[in-house]
């Protein structure tokens, strides 16, 4: 990055938009890109470890409760889902998120690789306000094979 992108990459920037009454904390992305010409606008990237391609439950619960509710990335068409896989095929884990999903994962033609993927969403945008019904998710998945540890 060259510093003249108009956005910045920031860990563990809080979505002050959707906080919820005191004493809750505000969500917190894993990473996201921030418009410096509005910090309210927000591109996250969550994360999750999955053991193994069918343990996608907190993926998927990330994807439904948190990015299709509007909680996260409400100013925004789309984010990003990152999983680190530690066993199996990233093909049989992003198989495993389409079924719970129950969305098609279509291929990234910019980039075709058998690690990621983009679904579409109609997200459930809370009265008044002013977010984006639409929703793309970006699913990237890496495996960490050698680090999956038999006990």
């Amino acid at each position: 990055m060259t510093g003249d992108e108009p956005f910045y990459v920031q860990h563990g920037p809080f979505e002050r938009e959707t906080m919820r009454a005191p004493p809750a904390q505000p969500p917190e992305y894993d990473l996201a890109f921030v418009l410096r010409a509005d910090e309210r606008i927000m591109w996250p990237l969550e994360a999750k470890v999955l053991e193994t391609p069918g343990s996608v439950a907190a993926y998927v619960r990330d994807v439904t409760d948190e990015y299709l509710t509007c909680r996260y990335a409400p100013f925004s068409e789309s984010g990003a889902m990152l999983g680190y896989l530690l066993a199996g095929t990233p093909n049989d884990a992003l198989k495993a998120i389409a079924g719970k999903l129950g969305v098609a994962l279509e291929e990234v033609t910019d980039l075709p690789t058998e690690t990621n993927r983009w679904s579409k969403h109609v997200r459930t945008v809370p009265a008044g306000k002013p977010y984006p019904p639409e929703f793309w998710c970006y699913h990237l998945i890496l495996e960490f094979p050698s680090l999956h540890r038999s006990h």
